[in-house]
């Protein structure tokens, strides 16, 4: 939305935000294991899974539950294979925190293939979009030089004008950053073809979600891991085999 319109908005914006952030109740991240194999026999993939508190399964009790578990559960059998995962996520991160966060790991984990959850942080504390994307540039270029990644999956931003936890005009405000956000995801990845943006339809309703209204419930992250289970076996995974062969 337009700057003009903000700031004629912004004091009913920082209080709504102050007062949601003051009534909405502080879930924790989901409990269990952050590493493992899924499925059977020989290690087929190995996928690295990262960002903030949708990442890292914020509104359900167990990573089996969240978007790690539901991932993996649904890959391994599309693949044929076991597939070795480990979960990289902290609740508030930006873009660029969770890229600092995993340049300071001393011993970076090798996968295959990663998925990232991140955007709603960014909108949260205005984070230009331009900064935004030069941060997943930094974050792709990490995992590729150091991690040996060869495709990274970028989540959506999620569908914030659907929130039930946000007030308006706060969830019209934010809703409006985040679908720019997203367009502009969409227009990077778009133009390579080491990354990749995954649409997910994602009808939110309090049903669906999380005690908070803010966070994804166990339909929502089961729905985002079939998604980007799909979306590895069908069109990442044949083309780094095919990859390979040439080799």
């Amino acid at each position: 939305m337009s700057l003009a319109a903000k700031l004629v908005l912004s004091p009913v914006l920082v209080a709504q935000a102050l007062a949601t952030r003051r009534r909405l109740p502080r879930l924790p991240e989901a409990d269990g294991p952050r590493e493992g194999v899924a499925g059977t026999g020989p290690v087929a993939l190995r996928l690295l899974i990262g960002g903030d508190s949708s990442a890292a399964g914020v509104g359900v009790a167990t990573q089996d539950e969240a978007l790690a578990g539901q991932t993996v559960r649904a890959l391994a059998p599309r693949l044929g294979g076991a597939v070795a995962w480990r979960l990289v996520a902290r609740s508030g991160l930006t873009t660029a925190r969770c890229a600092d966060l995993l340049a300071e790991a001393a011993e970076p984990w090798r996968a295959d293939v990663a998925v990232f959850a991140l955007g709603v942080n960014d909108v949260i504390d205005q984070v230009p979009t331009r900064r935004a994307l030069a941060a997943r540039e930094r974050l792709v270029a990490h995992l590729r030089e150091r991690a040996g990644v060869r495709h990274v999956i970028f989540m959506p931003l999620p569908p914030v004008h659907r929130f039930p936890g946000l007030p308006q005009p706060l969830r019209w405000v934010m809703g409006a950053d985040a679908r720019r956000h997203d367009r502009a995801l969409a227009r990077w990845a778009a133009g390579r073809d080491d990354v990749s943006h995954v649409p997910i339809d994602l009808p939110l309703d309090p049903k669906v979600m999380a005690s908070d209204g803010f966070h994804p419930g166990e339909p929502v992250y089961r729905l985002c891991g079939l998604a980007l289970a799909e979306h590895i076996a069908t069109h990442v995974w044949p083309r780094l085999r095919r990859e390979d062969t040439s080799r």
